[in-house]
């Protein structure tokens, strides 16, 4: 009886620990994904920046970007994946008063290849509606322009870019016409249990400003986590990036929060 006792332990032991193996092996594929900007999987990020310092002084603006994925199989060969990006903005007002609402809607859509070799890439426009609800974000301006992503994923690493460019094309303007050139290299490390170390600096030139005005470039890093709420898979992430150059009116520092919801497309 003792022998077999201990035989039945064993083989649990053997089996915890496979399933404890299967679940971390999971975890970092669903985190690898996540990070993938062009994966066959649908989620639904929201990404909470908060501005200050700089231009701000002491004041804060937050800029909340509602950004759900989705991939569309067009064959067996290729994927046609949606990014819309809805922001809604909350900023401070010289006299003490704050504006609310959504800015302009952006719509991005990547053709890539549906069973990628190990670099991966996708390309497509990029569309920009104005849809403002506050006047502080309003341009009036419909925008059209290319879009492009690439990047390696390989062992704990994925890395790579995206960039695009924004020109008006019509509407009224409110302001200068549009002509944003916007990229954001990313990096990230993952580690056991769904941790991983990431950086994602939001780069952006608006050429139609006076030369010494254009460019935001941020600087740092933050962390991310994999896990679940009931069973619903979620990536966490929280970092931080200082604008080592930035207009004379924008925010030198940004605390990123993000709550990404994922729903991992089932193998057939």
């Amino acid at each position: 009886m003792t022998r077999w006792r201990r035989q039945l332990t064993a083989s649990l032991c053997l089996t915890t620990l496979a399933a404890i193996a299967a679940r971390a092996q999971n975890e970092t594929e669903l985190a690898k994904a996540s990070q993938n900007p062009v994966a066959n999987l649908t989620t639904v990020p929201l990404q909470f920046n908060f501005n200050s310092g700089g231009g701000l002084e002491s004041k804060t603006d937050l800029l909340l970007n509602v950004q759900p994925v989705m991939p569309l199989a067009l064959n067996k060969e290729w994927l046609l994946i949606s990014r819309t990006i809805v922001p809604y903005v909350n900023v401070p007002m010289p006299d003490g008063t704050r504006q609310t609402g959504i800015a302009d809607i952006q719509e991005q859509l990547y053709l890539t290849p549906k069973q990628p070799g190990r670099f991966i890439w996708g390309v497509g426009p990029i569309f920009s509606v104005p849809s403002a609800t506050s006047d502080v974000a309003r341009t009036g301006q419909w925008a059209l322009g290319p879009t492009a992503v690439g990047l390696v994923s390989y062992d704990r690493w994925v890395i790579g870019v995206l960039a695009n460019n924004l020109w008006r094309i019509a509407g009224d303007n409110f302001g200068a016409p549009i002509n944003q050139f916007t990229t954001q290299p990313f990096i990230n490390f993952n580690i056991p249990q769904g941790w991983a170390i990431t950086t994602s600096p939001l780069i952006t030139a608006d050429w139609s400003a006076p030369p010494g005005q254009r460019w935001t470039v941020p600087l740092g890093l933050g962390v991310s986590k994999i896990t679940t709420i009931g069973r619903q898979a979620v990536n966490l992430s929280m970092q931080y990036y200082y604008n080592v150059e930035h207009p004379d009116n924008a925010a030198a520092n940004q605390f990123r929060f993000q709550f990404n919801l994922l729903y991992p497309i089932e193998r057939r």
